[in-house]
């Protein structure tokens, strides 16, 4: 993996979460930095983090910290460079964490198919399966880096 990745998530990247247990673990624990703080859905799969930027980004790692326990097993990440409301979303990759509580890193590139070099305005990581019997996930901490398109 190429030395000069950015953090994509940046204070005007938007963040969207398929559900929240409640608000003292909220979608905006996901990116705080704070290692005291996280996001928890509800019960139910799938659950997911929609990450939207501003300008086309093109992304090569994905970082996760889970809590051991509520992991998202199966994860399949999308990504999207519609910028209407009506998103199109095209499988980049299946990733599988580990059932673990540290910092998981999992490379983005090269993609399955398509070509995401201009960039992309959104990405979606979509938790399949669950190793909590409920499917409810917990993420502490996610990064996604890469670069941004000349």
């Amino acid at each position: 993996m190429s030395g000069n990745l950015v953090s994509l998530i940046t204070p005007t990247t938007t963040l969207k979460v398929s559900s929240t247990l409640d608000k003292s673990v909220g979608k905006k624990h996901i990116i705080d930095d704070s290692p005291e703080t996280c996001w928890t859905s509800l019960e139910g799969l799938p659950q997911y983090i929609q990450l939207s930027f501003d300008t086309p980004v093109i992304p090569k790692r994905a970082l996760l910290t889970f809590q051991g326990g509520f992991v998202g097993t199966h994860c399949s990440v999308y990504t999207s460079l519609d910028l209407t409301n009506k998103k199109t979303w095209s499988l980049l990759k299946a990733i599988y964490p580990e059932d673990v509580n540290r910092k998981q890193s999992f490379d983005l590139h090269p993609p399955i198919s398509g070509n995401i070099n201009e960039g992309v305005t959104s990405i979606k990581l979509v938790f399949e399966t669950s190793s909590d019997f409920f499917g409810r996930i917990t993420v502490y901490d996610l990064k996604l880096e890469g670069t941004v398109p000349a």
